[in-house]
């Protein structure tokens, strides 16, 4: 239960302003709260939450943010208002004005996810620094190397979500009858 909780919890913090955050909705939802009580709460507790954690989603990066998450329409009862974001600091600052018994545990698995992704991070710059110093040992000479070097760069990335082919594809097996009859 709690590896599928921290899987739910990662899938929710993105990168914003070179800060992993996590969205007001995204945080009320874990905190068992709606959206409503928790900005209350972080309005009503504005000392609490300085601006390294919590700020204001833009119109841009919200709008950027649409293209990566699902997100309801504005017409259909959608947000109204422009998102909060937190960052681990404010998600952390958030259970406790909250006060409630879940959104302290929740906060538990949200920090920890934080952390994790803090972690891999230092890991893949670690690799990086190891992969440029071996490319300044072996210059120019060997291409082979060269190469394999920047397989290894491409595995490294993130792949990009494959795109869903639109239309109608009929089976391989009718598609080479036809062209047997024809």
């Amino acid at each position: 239960m709690s590896a599928i909780l921290a899987k739910k919890v990662d899938s929710r913090i993105f990168m914003l302003r070179g800060h992993r955050v996590i969205l007001d909705s995204d945080l009320a939802e874990l905190y068992g709260v709606n959206v409503k009580r928790l900005n209350q709460q972080i309005k009503r507790n504005k000392k609490r939450f300085p601006a390294d954690f919590l700020v204001r989603v833009t119109r841009s990066e919200w709008k950027s943010l649409r293209l990566q998450i699902v997100t309801s329409n504005h017409q259909r009862g959608g947000r109204r208002y422009l998102p909060f974001a937190f960052t681990e600091h404010g998600a952390t600052m958030a259970a406790t004005v909250l006060n409630s018994e879940r959104a302290t545990k929740m906060s538990i698995f949200v920090v920890r996810a934080f952390v994790r992704m803090r972690e891999e991070l230092a890991a893949n710059q670690q690799i990086l620094s190891k992969l440029a110093q071996l490319e300044r040992r072996i210059g120019d000479h060997d291409i082979d190397i060269q190469q394999l070097l920047d397989a290894i760069r491409t595995l490294m990335k993130h792949p990009a979500p494959p795109g869903r082919r639109i239309g109608f594809e009929l089976p391989p097996a009718l598609t080479n009858t036809r062209r047997i009859a024809s």
